[in-house]
């Protein structure tokens, strides 16, 4: 790794902040820059008073807001932080053609990855639950909305986005290493942050290796019921 690679992904430190709105229950994160104090949101919704004080107790100054993807418990905040702190707001191209989601500040991407807060971030598109739902890697962190729980997956509408939604999670287990920690947009029983390579031992949906099995899994009744579901 050379100096200057090395410099945009060391010196990463993560705050898990949960949040909630109604029924709904998130993780939203400070991604923070400690050799420049400056930071990221991933994420951001609801608890503005939470946001803020993240902030303030890093003394960190918010550079930009990353969304996982576009339902309404992970953007809630997001159009309200970029116009306060004039940050840009970043989403999948995907993601933002298939909801519509579309504010001033408003960056896409496909899977290049960038430089922000003086460090990189490195995208995976991993449709399933929404079409364009992507994962952010950051130094030894990953970041995976409702893609990827400890103890399961995002929610998928059919078997169409079900096989895709296997097809993410292979291809996650297919290209990240073993130490990388899991940041999830909800948690249940385990805690994020943990490493993938713990994950196989809570998440029933790393075990396959057939997509039709996955999707007769993924799909079975009473999900909409189940504490494991993801609430958006």
């Amino acid at each position: 790794m050379n100096q200057h690679l090395a410099a945009l992904t060391d010196n990463v430190a993560v705050t898990a902040l949960k949040v909630s709105g109604g029924r709904f229950i998130n993780n939203n994160y400070l991604v923070l820059n400690r050799r420049t104090g400056q930071a990221l949101l991933v994420d951001p919704a609801w608890e503005r008073e939470t946001v803020d004080s993240a902030l303030k107790a890093a003394n960190a100054q918010l550079a930009g807001i990353l969304l996982t993807h576009a339902h309404a418990d992970h953007i809630d905040l997001a159009d309200t932080l970029a116009n306060e702190h004039g940050c840009p707001v970043w989403i999948s191209r995907r993601e933002a053609a298939s909801s519509g989601f579309s504010i001033a500040a408003l960056r896409t991407f496909d899977e290049q990855p960038w430089e922000a807060a003086g460090m990189l971030v490195r995208p995976i598109i991993t449709p399933g639950h929404t079409p364009g739902s992507a994962c952010y890697w950051i130094g030894n962190h990953l970041f995976t909305g409702d893609t990827l729980f400890i103890e399961g997956c995002g929610l998928c509408p059919d078997s169409d986005a079900a096989s895709r939604m296997y097809s993410s999670i292979q291809r996650l287990k297919a290209m990240l290493p073993g130490k990388v920690q899991i940041y999830p947009g909800h948690s249940y029983v385990q805690p994020p942050g943990l490493t993938f390579e713990r994950l196989f031992r809570y998440n029933v949906y790393l075990s396959f290796d057939n997509v039709e099995a996955f999707i007769k899994f993924r799909l079975r009744p009473g999900q909409a019921k189940s504490r494991w579901m993801a609430f958006s």
